[in-house]
């Protein structure tokens, strides 16, 4: 028989619980380090919607965001928590090209003209997820293997590799500091929820010149959406960005108008100059034998490439 392997994962967020998962599906015995309940970690504020949203044209990109759509939507037709494939709208106000480089990806691409002030309307679907049920979903699912998600702040990967041979790093924006990355930056992101007056549709202007426009239905409430602020680190509030925000949303959405505010979300989402670092290191820095995988800095994206790229974190900790 193959001996298995002991595998620590560091992190719970998005990226740092899928691999765990398919690391555990692979045949290893996993435990995941976060220094947060998953449930408190930043992956719970994002809108968490199927879309390369501020990620470069790339091979890699393309294949993990082509697999976690795939995976999200045979998760959204068995009923998984949190995961519904939604229709969308992708409102453009430059000129239609042709389809974007992600399009084959979804599968379901469609360009239609489209009135002033846009050029055309993209329609295609994606799969949405409320991470909160998602996340205790995916925790549940490591645990029934016999997987442990551990409360554990890490100082030093080296000090990971101390607890098995094989160490994921699924740290975020921890990363710039834990694997001593400069290319390692926030960038914050502001979103507005309101009660959902029974929109089933995603709705997004990626070209509005006032900001990145969105409005993603879930089942009580609307996510509305939003900044895109690289560099800038602090999660306080800011009432006229939120305002500012139900506007834009009201204008490409006019139901909304009546919709009551709920609350405000802010978070830093860990986003890399040069796109996610996915790969063995060539230094572990470990005890003899060991492997650190690195997997961080998918920015926006972290929902949207998830699956794919854990995937491919499951071959470079368990091949050769």
């Amino acid at each position: 028989m193959a001996r298995t392997r002991d595998v620590t994962v560091v992190g719970g967020g998005i990226v740092g619980m899928t691999a765990a998962v398919a690391l555990q599906e692979r045949g290893a015995r996993v435990t995941v380090l976060a220094a947060d309940d998953p449930a408190d970690t930043v992956s719970t504020v994002a809108a968490a919607v199927w879309y390369p949203s501020h990620t470069d044209q790339d091979p890699r990109v393309l294949r993990w965001a082509r697999w976690t759509h795939a995976e999200l939507s045979r998760q959204a037709v068995d009923g998984v928590p949190g995961v519904v494939a939604r229709p969308t709208r992708m409102l453009l106000r430059h000129r239609y090209a042709g389809p974007p480089w992600w399009a084959e990806a979804c599968g379901d691409l469609v360009a239609e003209p489209a009135p002033p002030p846009y050029t055309t309307v993209l329609r295609f679907t994606a799969p949405t997820v409320e991470m909160t049920p998602y996340l205790a979903w995916l925790r549940q699912r490591l645990e029934d293997g016999g997987g442990r998600v551990l409360r554990r702040r890490v100082e030093r990967l080296a000090d990971a590799l101390d607890t098995a041979p094989t160490v994921v790093n699924a740290t975020g924006l921890a990363a710039g500091r834990l694997a001593a990355d400069p290319a390692v930056h926030p960038v914050r992101g502001h979103l507005v929820l309101v009660a959902n007056p029974g929109l089933t549709t995603s709705v997004r202007d990626e070209d509005d010149p006032a900001g990145i426009t969105y409005v993603h239905p879930r089942r009580h409430d609307v996510v509305l959406g939003g900044t895109f602020q690289p560099g800038v680190a602090h999660t306080g509030p800011d009432p006229a960005t939120a305002a500012a925000i139900r506007r834009r949303c009201v204008a490409l959405v006019p139901e909304l108008a009546d919709a009551p505010v709920l609350g405000e979300r802010i978070g830093l989402r860990p986003a890399r100059h040069g796109g996610p670092r996915v790969e063995v290191d060539p230094d572990p820095a470990g005890p003899p034998g060991s492997r650190l995988v690195h997997a961080y800095g998918h920015g926006g994206a972290g929902v949207t490439l998830s699956w794919g790229c854990a995937a491919e974190v499951a071959d470079l900790a368990l091949g050769g």
